[in-house]
């Protein structure tokens, strides 16, 4: 890929996603999703393979439709209210499209098909980009309307992603389709808090991208796209893999690494406003996460494969783990300690 359009794309991101988080306007958030979906359509197909152009064409029509969905939500509660402000969206038919409209960009259930295949058909930097920054815009808007949205679907949409998530993700080899399934299993625990508390609901995504990032950035140095090349990655870099191991129980949210303070906070928020069966059952539905991130954990440090593979062994010369790597390792499994300063934080 040209180096030139590398840049002119992820400029494009950086502007369309600052647009879309500072705009009061929809008409400004819509333009800013806009340039976001345009923006990472090259990214997507840069490989040419016919699986990135499959993937690229589902993301373009997914991306499109919400878009149109949103911004006929915004223009229906104009029409009724006069209001065009993201934070005076009080229809309630302008509400339940809006939050269809999030939901399909987000890839929560029920529109959640599109995002394990177009994961899958992107290279991993990409698929790093459509799990974190992406999802940002989205949550942003969410977040400013989230006082007048049903809370009753969102808890809906909420525990079916928590439990699709972890359910459709047992059964995958190939390694992007379980963090795709991984993703929409967070984006549950997210969508369910955002009406009692949205500023946890944002402490939960930036702790989800910085574990998400450092797996990403290390299987990609790494190469390891599917469980059976996990199991030989090893012998690549042995103390990668064995930092790989920790953070994936920290995704997975087990005490006492960085992933278990915003499952902690989550059950303790939605204790406090007597939803207790609520609460009971999405940290039951964790567990089918836990079963695949351990799976994962297991084959990336404690198993060799089981019968002897068809190619030949190779060597690799020693790479030294980039700082990046290491630094977001670390933030990934000790910031537990350092929760009283976060909850200050926010």
């Amino acid at each position: 890929m040209n180096p030139y359009t590398k840049l002119i794309s992820y400029l494009s991101l950086l502007l369309g996603t600052t647009i879309t988080i500072s705009s009061n306007h929809w008409m400004m958030a819509w333009t800013g999703l806009e340039i976001n979906t345009l923006a990472i359509i090259p990214l997507i197909s840069k490989s040419h393979h016919p699986r990135a152009v499959e993937a690229t064409i589902k993301y373009f029509l997914v991306q499109a439709a919400a878009s149109t969905l949103m911004l006929f939500s915004s223009m229906t509660n104009a029409w009724f209210t006069g209001q065009w402000d993201i934070t005076q969206l009080t229809h309630p038919t302008s509400c339940l499209l809006l939050t269809a409209a999030i939901a399909m960009k987000l890839g929560l259930v029920p529109f959640h098909f599109w995002f394990p295949e177009v994961l899958q058909g992107s290279p991993m930097t990409t698929a790093l980009l459509l799990s974190t920054m992406m999802k940002f815009p989205p949550i942003t808007i969410l977040f400013m309307t989230s006082h007048t949205l049903n809370s009753t679907l969102l808890t809906i949409l909420a525990i079916t992603s928590a439990a699709l998530g972890g359910w459709m993700g047992l059964n995958q080899t190939q390694i992007r389709k379980i963090l795709a399934f991984s993703s929409i299993s967070h984006l549950g625990w997210m969508t369910i808090i955002i009406i009692y508390n949205p500023k946890l609901t944002l402490l939960t995504f930036y702790l989800y991208s910085l574990m998400t990032i450092t797996v990403f950035l290390t299987l990609n140095t790494t190469k390891t796209l599917k469980l059976t090349t996990m199991m030989t990655s090893w012998t690549k870099a042995p103390m990668l893999n064995a930092t790989l191991m920790l953070t994936l129980l920290s995704l997975a949210g087990l005490p006492p690494l960085t992933g278990f303070l915003p499952k902690w906070l989550i059950i303790q928020e939605l204790t406090k406003q007597e939803m207790t069966t609520t609460a009971t059952a999405i940290a039951m539905l964790s567990l089918l996460g836990l079963f695949f991130y351990l799976r994962l954990a297991y084959y990336s440090t404690i198993t060799l494969p089981p019968s002897p593979t068809n190619h030949m062994k190779q060597w690799y010369p020693y790479k030294p783990t980039s700082p990046q790597v290491a630094i977001l390792t670390s933030l990934s499994t000790t910031l537990l300690p350092l929760s009283p300063v976060i909850l200050a934080t926010t």
